[in-house]
């Protein structure tokens, strides 16, 4: 009769806590900390309430390995959130393209408790890209697209289909970092950049590709399939709440 290993369970429990830290979180992560043994030094409860904010700092920056998809037709999720908005419009016109032709556009909502760390939707090279400077309103709303700050990245496959994928700050975000530009050789799924604290990401797909995805679905980064541009025509997803 076999016996469980709880050595082994523990173990790949701790492992599903300690997930991997973005580099670029470990400065928070010290600067929270040094603040921590401040505010020891000053009163022990307020020490404890830097225990809990510097653990959720390291919480915010995780950066948890995915399994992608590795299907080229797929368009892969680049953010974990929720698909608050789909939408009709043409590709950013920073990227001032001659295509002003709308096409779908998938709106994922990242609050404060997901992972921000963001993902290239499809293989491909960036061909185009642009930043823009703006406000910090709300990333839900549709005006955010055209108001908040945002890094656009214009991304075409080996087939010549291309896609817009635009980081969008949020009410409290205030700092975007894209690690790419044009030239750069992605992989679905591969990370590209992160927004800090609570942001949208749009993906634009190519014209007559409908979406997989519904308003209100949780999405996560790397894994979740928005669309598959084989079946171009197809109609978009319907859903319920059950």
């Amino acid at each position: 009769m076999d016996t469980p290993n709880h050595g082994n369970q523990g173990i790949k429990t701790l492992k599903s806590v300690l997930v991997p830290i973005n580099p670029e979180g470990w400065k928070f992560v010290a600067i929270f900390a040094a603040i921590t043994v401040g505010l020891f030094l000053i009163a022990e409860p307020l020490g404890w309430i830097g225990v809990i904010l510097t653990l959720w700092c390291a919480y915010f920056f995780r950066d948890p390995d995915r399994i992608t998809p590795t299907d080229e037709n797929l368009v892969i999720s680049p953010a974990d959130g929720r698909v608050c908005m789909i939408s009709q419009a043409p590709l950013p016109k920073e990227l001032e393209l001659d295509d002003k032709t709308p096409r779908t556009r998938v709106s994922i909502f990242m609050n404060v408790f997901n992972v921000h760390v963001n993902r290239c939707p499809i293989n491909g090279e960036i061909v185009g890209e642009a930043y823009v400077p703006g406000k910090f309103v709300n990333a839900e709303l549709d005006k955010a697209s055209e108001n908040n700050e945002r890094q656009i990245l214009l991304v075409r496959d080996k087939e010549g289909r291309e896609f817009g994928v635009v980081q969008i700050a949020g009410l409290v975000a205030r700092r975007i970092l894209c690690d790419v530009g044009t030239g750069s050789q992605l992989k679905a799924g591969e990370r590209f950049g992160l927004i800090r604290f609570g942001s949208r990401v749009d993906v634009y797909l190519p014209e007559g590709v409908s979406p997989n995805v519904i308003v209100g679905q949780t999405t996560i980064a790397g894994e979740t399939v928005l669309a598959d541009v084989s079946a171009k025509g197809k109609e978009a997803a319907v859903g319920e709440i059950r």
